[in-house]
Formats: structure tokens, sequence, C-alpha cells
């Protein structure tokens, strides 16, 4: 079984992540596997060993206009480089809902068509409608990331499977490790992309209301758009930002708590993997009330459901969190059982039967 496995932009966010775990156990099952992103950068679907590699040229763009028509293209260019290597007996799994030059490569070659949604949130909405509509037409199968995910977007004609995503086994391995006792939490990290929706500026507002905690923000940025980014800006002295870090163990074993801010009327996360690998360090988790990462979270239990534009309920939230030494003892507890819900053998197997259960028409 040959796969070609398709992701736009190979950086260090969630959904590459999620494609390098499939691919590493696809290979280690004795699949070929190539994958297929973008030239230039470095990310998660780097230099992975056991892959084929194709790249083609795409470059992000802060401006809308020329943003769309890199992404044109770049599938156009897709097409071309792959039309005479791709074969009717071959998989092409689409990561994402963006690379649909994937999808006519597919449908031109009768390959069957995998689609592996992490989104719903796209802008401007007849954009969303092309790239959704594109996968209404070619997809054999529709994985979701989570049963919210499947019931916003659901698929018209093809197969739809739930796949949660899971923590690395070598991740678990060297948190449990690395666990450490929190006699006096006050420790607040959230790792996140550098956008106002994701609650940025929210999570500023956090560290100025609670001056006796200590805060850390991890942004998949560089650090001169962080820097650009806060310009001008009055930052409090109890947090500290940090760029696009390609290791965060020794974030999380500094934190107490990991939080999620996406502010639900900007960004309705779909699941939320920063959430599991804190919980595979025993934190409990402050995240939105909406969308599919509420499946990681009971209220009460691993943590709590907060909408982050609500400024005052948020800051008495975690200081309850963090100053109850029953409440976070019962939390924390609660974290470490949850995460063994999300193991990556699981999850590879899951996958795995997804991809065998299908006869070619």
């Amino acid at each position: 079984m040959k796969i070609y496995a398709f992701h736009l932009l190979n950086d260090y966010s969630g959904s590459p992540k999620v494609l390098m775990q499939l691919a590493k156990g696809w290979t280690q099952h004795g699949l070929e596997v190539n994958i297929v992103t973008c030239s230039g950068r470095e990310g998660f679907l780097s230099n992975l060993e056991g892959m084929h590699y194709h790249h083609y040229w795409y470059r992000f763009a802060q401006n809308p206009l020329l943003r769309l028509f890199n992404l044109v293209w770049s599938q156009c260019l897709l097409i071309v480089q792959l039309l005479n290597k791709v074969q009717r007996e071959d998989i092409i799994y689409i990561n994402t809902v963006l690379p649909f030059g994937a999808a006519l490569l597919g449908k031109l070659k009768g390959c069957r068509i995998i689609y592996h949604v992490h989104e719903t949130t796209v802008r401007p909405a007849i954009f969303k409608r092309f790239l959704f509509g594109m996968l209404h037409w070619a997809a054999d199968d529709v994985i979701f990331v989570s049963n919210f995910l499947a019931e916003q977007e659901p698929a018209k004609r093809a197969r739809q499977h739930i796949l949660h995503n899971a923590i690395e086994d070598d991740f678990l391995g060297r948190a449990i490790n690395n666990r450490r006792t929190h006699e006096h939490p006050k420790h607040v990290l959230m790792v996140c992309s550098l956008k106002e929706y994701k609650g940025v500026h929210e999570f500023v507002q956090l560290a100025q209301d609670l001056p006796h905690l200590q805060f850390r923000m991890v942004m998949n940025a560089k650090q001169a758009d962080i820097d650009s980014f806060f310009e001008g800006k009055n930052l409090p002295h109890n947090l500290v930002l940090f760029p696009t870090q390609t290791d965060l163990h020794d974030f999380y074993r500094w934190s107490d708590v990991i939080l999620n801010l996406s502010r639900p009327d900007g960004w309705v996360e779909t699941f939320g993997l920063t959430i599991i690998e804190g919980m595979a360090y025993g934190l409990p988790a402050i995240v939105p009330p909406v969308g599919g990462i509420t499946e990681l979270v009971e209220e009460g239990i691993n943590g709590f459901k907060v909408d982050s534009r609500k400024r005052k309920i948020l800051s008495t939230t975690l200081k309850k969190l963090l100053e109850n030494p029953a409440i976070y003892h019962t939390l924390t507890t609660h974290s470490i059982q949850k995460i063994q819900t999300f193991s990556e053998a699981t999850f590879i197997e899951k996958s795995l039967t997804i991809l065998e259960s299908y006869s070619m028409k």
C-alpha cells in the first residue's frame, strides 16, 4: 500500500504533528509513505526516517489576495509535479482541507481519496465553501478529529470516521519521567499561534489581573513577528513571551496549569493537542466552552470550561484552581488518568483500520 500524504504548510503546529505521528506509524507497519509538502520550511514533517519526500513551492503571505494566489499556484504546481508519479492504486491522504490540488490529482488518477479534517473555521466564507465543496465532491473517506467537528461539517457522500488525536509514546514516556510535585502551584502556560482570536490579549490581561502568578506564552511565530505584534503595548512583568519551540517539555514541566483561550467568536477549537500534552504532565486545563476541545475536559474533574472574553470569571476560575490544594490535587489526578484515552498505539491502529477497510471500486 502506497500513501501520498499531503500537507500545505510544514511548521510546528498541531496538524502537521498529527500527520507526522500517522506517517511514522504507517511506515513502522510496512506501508510506503510519501510526504508531499511545501519546500523551504522546517517543521514536524521534516527529515522523517523512512519517508519519501516530494516538495513543491508555496509561500505564506500576510496579504490575503497574495496568499490566495500563492495557494492556487502551489496546487497547480503540485498536480503537474505528481501527475505521472501517482498511480490509481495509491491512496491520496489530504491533511486539512487546504491542499485541494491533491483532491483534483486523486480524481484525475482515479485514486482513493481520504481527507483528515482538523478545522471548521476557514475565512472568508466563500473560500470555506470552495474547500469543503472540494471535499464533498472528491472524498471517499473523511476523518474528523472530534465528534464536534463531524457534526459541524458532515460529509455528504463519504464514509465518516472519528479519530481523536493522540499523545506520542515518546512524549508520554518523557512526561511521566519528568512530572513534578505541585506544592505551591503558580505557573500558567499557554501554547498557541500568534493570532488575536487565539486569546493572546486575554492571556496578557490575565497576567495583569493576577500579578502574584507567573505566566508564559509560547507562540508559533518568529521573535521579530512577536515584537511587532506587541509593539507599543505595556506587558506585565510576570509574563514572558517565547517564539516557536521545537521542544516544549521544559515548558510543560515548569507549568502548573495549561490554558487554551481561543475566542469562540473568532476560532472554534476542534481538538486541542497542547491540552493533552499538558495532561501528560498531570496539568489541569482551562479551555473554551465550545468545540471539540470540550471533549478533552470534564468540568471540575480535570479542568474547567470558560469563555476567555469573560475576564472576571476567567481570573476567578484560575485562582480557584491554583489556590485550593484539594481541588488542584483532584484535577491533577484525573488529568493523568484522562491521558490514557489518547494513546498513540490505539490512534495508529484505528488509522490502519480505516486505510485497510476499503476495496477500490
